[in-house]
């Protein structure tokens, strides 16, 4: 993996409290993070990593599993974003796991349109349509989403790629191959789910 050269930054003349600030030490502020835009992919590429050392209970570990649903995404002819959300729909496991879901969608939200966003979001009640009722909850959460306009592809999600991502045997490419995706995607803000105007810094 390659890791992209953190810009040098400092600016000795900016201040300590942001009521003390100026509009030019903000633009400073901006132009600084929009040269060290590339450390995004060096995060989720590390937080993916990551995820190989996550396997509480599955036959795969969370980042075999990752690379598979972006896998079976790629060969089922989803677009970019699709790929790229379902590599990183469980990167939030490197954090928390009860509400990974929530985690991985606020990651990638500025950088997807909102129907790729609102899947990963929600991505948890649809899958649970296959293992809910094993803790004694409802099977049919995904339905108080029926009619919205990102249901089908949640469940396109859901039922044909991520749960049945597990399988060791399967022909999984390796990180290498999306890494070009993470970096081309992350590269700059959207202007879907995450908007374009940037004012939190």
């Amino acid at each position: 993996m390659t890791v992209a050269e953190p810009t040098t930054d400092a600016a000795d003349n900016s201040f300590r409290r942001m009521d003390e600030s100026s509009a030019e030490q903000w633009a400073h502020i901006g132009r600084c993070t929009a040269l060290n835009q590339p450390r995004v992919a060096d995060r989720i590429l590390m937080l993916l990593q990551s995820l190989a050392d996550v396997r509480d209970g599955f036959l795969t570990d969370q980042l075999t599993h990752s690379l598979q649903t972006a896998t079976m995404a790629e060969r089922a002819g989803a677009d970019e974003e699709m790929v790229f959300a379902s590599l990183c729909h469980d990167i939030g496991k490197a954090i928390s796991v009860p509400n990974h879901g929530a985690i991985s969608a606020e990651i990638i939200k500025p950088y997807v349109r909102e129907d790729v966003y609102l899947t990963i979001l929600n991505h948890q009640d649809f899958q649970g349509r296959h293992y809910y009722h094993h803790f004694g909850a409802s099977r049919d959460l995904r339905d108080q989403f029926r009619g919205e306009s990102w249901f089908a592809l949640c469940e396109e999600f859901a039922d044909d790629w991520d749960q049945q991502a597990f399988d060791p045997d399967y022909d999984t490419l390796p990180l290498e191959h999306f890494e070009p995706l993470v970096r081309k995607i992350t590269a700059a803000v959207s202007s879907g789910a995450g908007g374009t105007q940037r004012t939190d810094y």
